[in-house]
């Protein structure tokens, strides 16, 4: 399941926060983020940048006023990402969704150049997800590595102008166990997701995930979320509605329960401190 890591080769980070590299070759980087919504971005922590990641998503606002509007059915994953290098991350996170902690490594392989060179950037991305709400009542012959899934993914951005860069995300991700016994262990998706910017300090994100071969009876859909970047005294500040409300690979890419056109969605919003 996971690529074969590849060695390739900031002060003020409200500097730094379009550009990844040291040189005037590369292009810019395409999102501001290291995701775009749910879905990674090609953008990576800078060696030696130890990133802190809230993540918190409430209820369904479809409850209302009742609930809340999904206050009372909140969830939070705490994420840290390590720059081993400008070129490599790794990653730990806990999710309460299914009490889920996720270790995951992100590294770049090829970047974009201004002119002469490599059109896109491509990152590939691996996460290893352990699921330790599995109880041994209602799986007796419940094994550690049932308790286990595995994501892959290749992304590849390109940045086309100042305010418009689109991501195109291959993904093939297993589940030791699935709930459906209908449903393949090894499911198939493809992402898209792109931002557009709408100001000096704010842009509009979007992405998307195509599940290629989703047990017809499956009561999940696909993945869709909205979001917003908002630049912050050097950070970036994430707001975003969707129809999952787990925000670690495993879960939205297979657990999305919302349905937007009933207004079954999701907000929530991404807090980063940088270290």
């Amino acid at each position: 399941m996971f690529l074969p890591l590849s060695l390739f080769s900031q002060d003020d980070l409200l500097n730094e926060i379009d550009t990844d590299s040291t040189g005037t070759e590369y292009a810019d980087s395409a999102f501001k983020a290291l995701k775009i919504v749910n879905f990674e971005s090609t953008k990576l922590a800078a060696k030696k940048d130890f990133f802190f990641v809230v993540s918190h998503r409430f209820g369904s606002i479809k409850g209302g006023f009742k609930e809340l509007f999904g206050l009372d059915q909140s969830v939070t994953r705490l994420h840290f990402i390590y720059g081993l290098s400008d070129g490599i991350n790794l990653g730990v996170s806990r999710s309460a969704f299914q009490k889920t902690y996720e270790f995951s490594g992100k590294y770049r392989l090829v970047r974009q150049k201004k002119e002469n060179g490599s059109p896109v950037t491509v990152v590939g991305f691996n996460s290893i997800s352990i699921n330790t709400l599995l109880d041994d009542d209602v799986f007796p012959n419940l094994e550690f590595g049932d308790r286990l899934g595995f994501t892959s993914q290749v992304l590849i951005s390109r940045k086309f102008n100042k305010k418009l860069s689109l991501q195109l995300i291959p993904t093939l991700l297993h589940e030791n166990l699935v709930d459906n016994p209908l449903q393949d262990n090894t499911q198939f998706i493809l992402g898209f997701g792109g931002r557009h910017k709408i100001s000096k300090r704010v842009s509009v994100n979007i992405d998307y995930g195509l599940h290629f071969n989703r047990e017809n009876t499956d009561v999940f859909r696909d993945p869709l979320s909205i979001g917003f970047d908002i630049e912050t005294g050097g950070h970036v500040f994430q707001v975003h509605f969707s129809n999952a409300q787990p925000s670690f690979e495993r879960g939205y890419l297979t657990q999305a329960a919302g349905d937007w056109g009933d207004g079954d969605i999701f907000f929530g919003f991404n807090l980063s401190r940088v270290f």
